[in-house]
């Protein structure tokens, strides 16, 4: 192949130089550089992703890794044909953004002189090509992740007790304390987001000693739900469709679980039933409920509240539920305990959808709880414990009467009832948390 050299050539207007032809190849000699020539709409990827803010240069192009924060792409100074391309290093633009800076007062897409443009879409890249001074830097090129169909994956977890429900989901249980470890979070086409149940322990019902002094319920645990955008089954009404507690996002790390304790009544004379305790998962507090009050005593505050104490010499309210208070509200207010004959029975304890009962006649009735279908069976919990109401059925779903509420269901203890126990409150049940999440498709 023969070899053309182009020393110098004379400026002419209208004239044209054609060198080679076809299947010649046109090389330019060591140090020569050429103008004019324009590019070919493509750019040398720079392999080493930025980390930082820096100058861009013409004909290049950046992966830029936003994973420790945001920071900023300065352009060079646009001359026609200059060309910049940036892309998402690892899928991180949407927690840590990336803004472009023009050089001086040049522009972006026409907007105003000067002014930045911020990618925020994870996954995306851009690639500007400078135009003229009326455009400035025109986008031709822009394109994110997720215009590329991905395989599902899925979470993968250990931690409580494990089983398969509706085919394709896994439950896990934990009715004392453990941790749920994701060994894999999965992605948006699979599953890396979780539902969950978490229910706080019931008070314990007030203790009541004589015909004057009777005792309100205990107040249900607070009772937090949200069903995953992945997930289909029938969830309680405080299920939470928005927000941060919804769609719960999961990494790969443990997560500690705890189990609140029921409440229980202690000391002697008309006095108020315990609070129970917390349960938590991540960010998600399911609050105790609240002791069921006594000889006029107001019901403790909680995620329900406990029942109002009655008596000759006044009758007082409940203690109020969804406390702090969250959205969904995590639980109901208590019921007002009876001033004097007939109606000097205790309030009934809240329940996790409805209000605990005022006194009427004798003790009121605890509040209904809500019932799920996370762990493949609709089940009701977090009830309410009845006002005054030792010789009746006890909150959260037990019917043997005088005993604590049943162990992991958040209810309410009832309150005692002179001559029916010893004037002895029951303790609240515990506790529960149940995570469900997709493991395959």
């Amino acid at each position: 192949m023969s070899k053309i050299e182009v020393d110098a050539i004379d400026k002419q207007s209208g004239s044209t130089l054609t060198i080679g032809g076809s299947g010649t190849t046109v090389q330019l000699g060591t140090g020569a550089s050429q103008t004019g020539f324009g590019r070919t709409g493509t750019v040398d990827w720079q392999t080493t992703a930025k980390t930082a803010t820096f100058t861009a240069a013409s004909g290049e192009g950046y992966f830029c890794n936003t994973t420790s924060g945001g920071f900023e792409v300065d352009l060079p100074a646009g001359t026609p044909g200059a060309i910049v391309s940036v892309q998402d290093y690892n899928n991180t633009f949407d927690t840590g953004n990336l803004t472009i800076d023009p050089n001086g007062s040049q522009k972006i897409n026409g907007g105003d002189a000067g002014k930045e443009l911020t990618l925020s879409t994870e996954g995306q890249g851009l690639t500007l090509v400078y135009v003229d001074d009326t455009v400035g830097w025109r986008s031709v090129h822009s394109d994110d992740f997720s215009e590329v169909p991905l395989n599902p994956t899925y979470i993968t977890a250990t931690g409580g007790t494990i089983t398969t429900v509706d085919t394709n989901f896994k439950v896990h249980t934990f009715t004392g304390p453990g941790t749920f470890t994701v060994c894999s979070t999965g992605n948006p086409v699979g599953s890396d987001t979780v539902s969950y149940m978490v229910i706080g322990g019931g008070g314990g019902g007030g203790r009541g000693t004589g015909p004057s002094d009777r005792a309100g319920g205990g107040g249900a645990g607070g009772f937090r739900e949200s069903r995953a955008a992945s997930d289909s089954y029938t969830a309680s009404p405080l299920n939470a469709t928005s927000g941060p507690f919804y769609n719960l996002p999961v990494t790969a790390q443990g997560y500690p679980i705890t189990i609140g304790a029921g409440g229980a009544t202690v000391g002697s004379g008309g006095t108020c039933g315990n609070n129970g305790t917390n349960s938590t998962f991540s960010t998600i507090i399911a609050t105790a409920g609240g002791g069921g009050g006594a000889n006029s005593t107001v019901g403790k505050a909680g995620g329900s509240g406990g029942g109002g104490g009655g008596g000759n010499s006044a009758g007082v309210s409940g203690g109020a539920g969804n406390t702090p208070p969250v959205s969904p509200p995590q639980g109901q207010s208590g019921g007002t305990g009876g001033l004097g004959s007939p109606n000097i029975g205790g309030g009934g304890g809240g329940g996790a959808t409805v209000a605990g009962s005022d006194a009427s006649g004798g003790g009121g009735n605890g509040g209904t709880g809500a019932t799920t279908s996370i762990n493949g069976t609709p089940t009701e919990r977090a009830g309410g414990g009845g006002g005054d109401k030792c010789a009746s059925a006890s909150g959260g779903g037990s019917a043997t009467a005088c005993t604590a509420a049943t162990a992991n269901t958040g209810g309410g203890g009832v309150g005692g009832y002179p001559g029916g126990g010893g004037g002895d409150g029951m303790q609240g049940g515990s506790g529960i948390v149940i995570i469900r999440y997709k493991f395959q498709n």
